[in-house]
């Protein structure tokens, strides 16, 4: 079964609202990195069965994404604040080149902090 590198991820955003099951198999399978047999021997039941819980959780998953857009929001989000930076770091040089404001300074390592600690969300 190929991984989808997406899904851990989706995972960050929705784990909490699948069964802790899908959530469990979800983990070992993508982040621990157990294949669907170690994962059915240490669950008690069939190598399928692992398989078609992880199908059901993926499938959830991106549904969830389809419906609610969390993540693509914060991918927009992050690059937003990663063009805020670029712009706060532009007017930074020019304001060293030319005028050499305090101030101008001080709101452009405001407006850096600010992008960061939005860009961590």
């Amino acid at each position: 079964m190929a991984k989808n590198l997406e899904i851990p991820f989706l995972l960050d955003f929705y784990g909490e609202m699948l069964t802790k099951k899908q959530h469990d198999f979800l983990v070992y399978y993508y982040e621990e990195d157990l294949s669907l047999s170690e994962i059915a021997e240490n669950e008690g039941i069939t190598r399928q069965g692992v398989r078609d819980s992880i199908k059901r959780a993926e499938s959830q998953l991106f549904d969830m994404e389809n419906r609610l857009g969390l993540a693509k929001r914060f991918n927009e989000l992050k690059k937003g604040a990663d063009e805020i930076i670029k712009c706060a770091e532009a007017i930074n040089e020019y304001n060293l080149n030319h005028s050499l404001s305090r101030e101008i300074n001080e709101n452009i390592a405001r407006i850096k902090s600010l992008a960061v600690f939005l860009k961590e969300g």
